[in-house]
Formats: C-alpha cells, structure tokens, sequence
C-alpha cells in the first residue's frame, strides 16, 4: 500500500525517524514539483471517471456553452 501524507515542514525529520524505525515501511521525500504532479494526475483521473458516469447517465452533464460563458 502507497499512502501520500502532506505533514508541515517543521515536523516532517520527527516524523521521518519515528517511520524509518519500523523495517517494513520505506519512506522518501517527494519534490514540490512531483507533487504538482500528482495532483494533476488525480483532477484527470476524477474527470475522467465524471465523464463516464456522465455518458452511463449517472450523473448530468452541462453544455459546453454554458461552461464557456463562466471564463
């Protein structure tokens, strides 16, 4: 299992020693850029799995004009 954790920056050494005391967990630090990074990646994969619910009905889409008009 992969867990991301967000942990303020003062307490993450604490943190990162009381983890690494256990064998079986392995921990790394992620760069601020990569964490962009996942960001983005879960807004597409929400987006893509509204876009199916949409065509299977679940849900109820707005037109694109509608969308346009608000930017």
């Amino acid at each position: 299992m992969k867990l991301l954790l967000d942990i303020a920056d003062d307490k993450a050494d604490g943190f990162l020693k009381l983890v690494k005391q256990y064998s079986y967990i392995k921990a790394e630090h992620i760069s601020t850029p990569d964490v962009d990074l996942l960001k983005e990646i879960k807004q597409i994969i929400k987006a893509l799995r509204n876009a199916e619910k949409i065509k299977s009905g679940k849900i109820k889409g707005r037109p694109a004009e509608e969308l346009l008009n608000e930017l």
